[in-house]
Parts: structure tokens; sequence; C-alpha cells
């Protein structure tokens, strides 16, 4: 037991403390930055020199990844790469064989890989596993819902920022316009980097705009932030190779002109999308739609495309319908597979990839809906034609859709898109396959518009 007397002096000592007028000022916290990868293997000559050999303007972290696998221990590690960096999958392989400490054995993960809902754990786990290495796409799939630990790199491309941001000061001179910069992961350190060199120019009203979780100016080919109508934005800056990725943007904004800048060739390019074409398309199938009576559930078996998450929901709303329906697994959807199935099943919804319906719907002899299009079809959400305004006044949210039922996806109060693209987005509908989800309103969900059978 402790003695009351020096009990007693401890708490006056400590009262005294506390009541000091002249405390003497706390030093400021010392910031250690270091690398947990240890200096021999960075400084590793022959290492070094294997990594050489690999294109300059490619960041593999290799480093990286040999000190992830000695730390993990890994006896066999799998690696998935997209058809554009598979030619590279063979030296990683020899590198890692050649340096990694742990001797582990390697697979190299080959199956169409389209971007990261295409994670292949599933695979990797299946071949035991202990590390699967997912190259050229962020990280979509939480590490804590794979099946085992994934290192997700994203293969940074160093292309001439200066020189970006050199064309974009020459295409626009007036550095007080405001103007978005995105593009695919490959390039968000060059959008940044950019913008850093631009606002050092008098350039302040840059915006480099965010669908959480993806990366400030990240944009996927399914999900793309939309700019709010505060920013005043009428032009995007887009860095990328090629135009899947901007499409989504465009699909996103239509009313925003977008240049793609190659940053292989250093080129901007004025794109154009053909929205009513579009949106005309994916009209008629909803309104197709609306007249089946069996319907086809397509869950897509490529890596982690299909989301039994949403299954569920597309179950619900089918027997709240009344509706028959068969459950399909597919790992890749094409006119060719789906025209099998013949007339026995009159309408489609696929949980995969909204763009295989966008893009390529016009080549099915049926209706293959994207998860918002069936919300459409039945009566959960209006369609962009039969929307009054689409402008949100009362910032209320009734899952996804505004308490006015005009508009999806957010209660920010701006102008919405007639047709979203934020099927990973955070603040996305219902019908998406976000991962990290915002927590839905506890109202009961009502139907947007009657649909009559």
């Amino acid at each position: 037991m402790a003695d009351p007397s020096t009990s007693s002096s401890s708490s006056t000592s400590a009262l005294a403390l506390s009541t000091n007028p002249n405390p003497k000022p706390k030093p400021a916290p010392k910031r250690f930055i270091h690398s947990q990868i240890p200096a021999a293997l960075l400084s590793n000559p022959a290492l070094n020199a294997a990594i050489s050999l690999l294109p300059s303007a490619y960041d593999f972290e290799i480093h990286k990844t040999l000190h992830r696998i000695s730390a993990s221990s890994a006896r066999r590690a799998a690696l998935q790469l997209p058809d554009g960096l598979l030619m590279f999958s063979l030296p990683l392989c020899d590198i890692f064989s050649e340096f990694a400490a742990s001797k582990p054995g390697f697979f190299i993960l080959a199956d169409p890989t389209y971007g990261a809902c295409c994670l292949a754990d599933t695979a990797a786990a299946s071949l035991s596993c202990d590390l699967l290495v997912h190259y050229g796409h962020s990280c979509l799939v939480p590490v804590t819902s794979s099946l085992l630990p994934v290192l997700y790199v994203f293969v940074d491309i160093r292309v001439d920022a200066a020189r970006l941001a050199e064309t974009i000061e020459k295409t626009f001179p007036d550095p007080s316009v405001p103007i978005a910069l995105a593009g695919t992961i490959q390039f968000v350190s060059a959008v940044h980097a950019a913008r850093e060199i631009l606002s050092q120019k008098g350039y302040d009203k840059i915006h480099v705009p965010q669908s959480k979780p993806l990366s400030a100016g990240e944009v996927l080919g399914c999900t793309a932030p939309t700019v709010p109508k505060s920013k005043n934005v009428d032009s995007v800056i887009f860095v990328a190779d090629g135009r899947f990725h901007l499409e989504a943007f465009m699909i996103a904004n239509p009313k925003i002109k977008a240049f793609r800048y190659d940053p292989f060739l250093g080129v901007l390019v004025l794109e154009q999308y053909d929205h009513e074409g579009m949106k005309k398309a994916r009209k008629n199938a909803i309104l197709e739609s609306r007249k089946a009576k069996s319907w086809g559930i397509v869950l897509g078996t490529l890596g982690r495309q299909g989301s039994v998450k949403v299954l569920d929901r597309v179950l619900e709303h089918m027997e709240e319908k009344g509706l028959d329906y068969t459950i399909v697994l597919m790992s890749e959807i094409s006119p060719q597979r789906i025209n099998l199935f013949d007339d026995s099943i009159e309408a489609w919804v696929q949980i995969a990839c909204p763009r295989l319906s966008i893009d390529w719907g016009e080549g099915f002899k049926k209706p293959l809906l994207t998860t918002f299009e069936f919300d459409v079809a039945l009566g959960y959400v209006k369609g962009w034609w039969e929307m009054e305004s689409r402008i949100c006044e009362s910032r209320e949210m009734d899952s996804g859709i505004c308490k006015d039922g005009g508009c999806v996806g957010c209660d920010c109060g701006d102008e919405k898109p007639e047709y979203p693209m934020d099927y990973y987005a955070q603040d996305g509908g219902e019908w998406n396959s976000c991962y990290m989800k915002k927590k839905a309103s506890g109202r009961n969900r009502v139907r947007a518009v009657e649909v009559k059978q």
C-alpha cells in the first residue's frame, strides 16, 4: 500500500507543476525519416545492375517488393500484370528468384487483367501463395478484403512534367482560367508535379478532382469524379496514352471540354465523345428490358469484378418485382456467349464491368444492362430522360437517390451527371461495387418512378 504522506506530497507537487505560471516550452518532437528497406538491399550492385536492364522510366519498385517478400517469409508468390506490362513478367521473375533471400517459387498470373477489379487473389490463394504482387493499378480492393496479402505496385511512369506544364501554359496562356487536371494512376505523379509548376507561375485555379477511394486526379474506366459546378471548370487536361479512362471522365462531365495529353508523344489532342448516341442506345436498351419477364444475371468471375453484395441487391429487386431470373457465372462476357442462351433470356443485367454495356451493348441481341441501368429499368431511379430537373435543392439523400428523385450519387447541391460513372465511388449509388461505402441512410428505399408492367 502506498504511503499516504508520499501520495499527498506527490499530489501537491503535481498541482504545483500544473499551475506554474512560466512553464518551460516543450521541445518540438523530432521527425525521423528513414527507409524500411535495408540499405544493403538498396545498394546491392548486382541487383541494381539487373534493375538497370528494365525501362528506366517505369518504376517497378523492385527493392520494395524484394523486402516485402523477405519480411513476409513468402514461400510462394504470384505476379499479376496487365497485358501492357506482361512482357516484363519474366525479367521480374528472374530478378526476384535471384535476389529474394527466402528463395520462394513464383507464379505468373496471365489471365486478362483490365483493371484493379480483376485482382486474382482467389487464383493466388488456390496456389497456396503467401503474397500476390499486382502491377499497374491502385488498391481498389482493400488489402483487408483480399484472400492473401497483396502488394500493389502502381508502376509509376516517369514523364516530363515540365513539358506537360509548358504545353498547358501555351494552350491556356491566361492563368486565371480554371482548369482540371487528371489522368491514369501511372501518370498521377506527373499531374501533381505539373500542377505545382503551374501554381508557381500564377495558375491558382487548377483543380485536381477526386472520387474517393481513388487518389486525387486518378480516373478508372468505370469511376470518374464529377467536377463541382462551383469550380467553373470548362476544360480538363487528361494525361494518358489512350482514351478509355478519359471517356469515363467525359461521360461523368459531359459539359467539360476534354484534352488528352499523350505523355510519350508530348502532344495535346482535343477529344470528342458521342454523348447523345450513347444515351440514346442505353435508353433504348432500358426501355426494351422493361418488357422482359425472364432475366439473366451475369456475375463476373474475372478476378473481383463480380460483387456478391450487388448480386444480393439485384436478387432483392427481382423478388420484389416478381420476375423470373437465372444466375449465370461468366469470366468474360461477349455477344457470342450470351447468344448461346438464345431467346430463353429476354434481358440481362451484368455485375462485372459497366463499360461492357456502355461501349459494346449494341452488339448484343438482348438488352445487357449495368446495375445502374437495372435500377432505372425497374423504377428505383429516374432515367436521365425522365428528369424534370437535375439540380439537387434538398441536399437530402435516400439510398443514393436525392429526396426529389431527380439526381443520383451525392448531396453537394451541384448539377448532377445524367449518366453516373461511380461504380467504385464511396459516395456513389447503391448499385455500385465500392468496398469502402459510406453508411447508407436508415430510411426505407422507395421507387423514384413507377414502371407499368
